[in-house]
């Protein structure tokens, strides 16, 4: 399976402005993320969410550079929120090395088959709770959370986690070599 050809709508820090708001709007799209590249992608319901704030992203970060160490270029967390949030959310947990990745219109989760309703909660539609690694643009594993479904009354986290990854990439290196 390809990702999904998307473009993502983001905000970088342009170091050029000075003042209040030194941020600038930045097209990011599927292929500049992926072709050619090794990235391993966790997405997520949304960010400020109990499990994804105390437990995902940061075990994310915890394990980034033994994922860069067994050849991952980036590591990419994907939310159905908006680049402000995906910005305030990394700034509050001192997210420093993965990417956090807005996906504002679920148009990349759509692609991945991976949007749930999740109206029961308030939240709307949302991205299910999985992992993938991905290598020029192909998805090579994946690591989808049980129980997904059109109510998603469950939020669990079993497979998505980043030693789970660690270890796909271990194995794959593994047999690679």
């Amino acid at each position: 399976m390809r990702v999904p050809s998307v473009t993502f709508k983001t905000r970088v820090r342009d170091e050029a402005v000075e003042g209040p708001n030194p941020f600038r709007w930045q097209d990011r799209t599927s292929d500049e993320i992926f072709k050619g590249r090794r990235v391993a992608l966790f997405s997520l319901p949304g960010a400020f969410t109990p499990t994804c704030s105390s437990t995902h992203l940061p075990g994310y970060e915890e394990h980034f550079e033994a994922l860069k160490a067994e050849g991952v270029d980036e590591v990419v967390c994907l939310s159905v929120n908006d680049a402000f949030v995906m910005f305030q959310w990394g700034k509050n947990l001192g997210a420093k090395n993965v990417t956090l990745l807005p996906d504002g219109n679920a148009e990349f989760t759509k692609g991945m088959d991976m949007l749930v309703d999740k109206s029961n909660l308030g939240f709307g539609a949302r991205s299910w709770r999985y992992s993938a690694l991905i290598d020029d643009g192909e998805v090579v594993e994946m690591f989808v959370e049980p129980g997904k479904s059109d109510n998603c009354e469950t939020d669990p986290f079993e497979v998505s986690d980043a030693a789970t990854m660690l270890n796909a990439v271990k194995a794959r290196n593994a047999k690679a070599a």
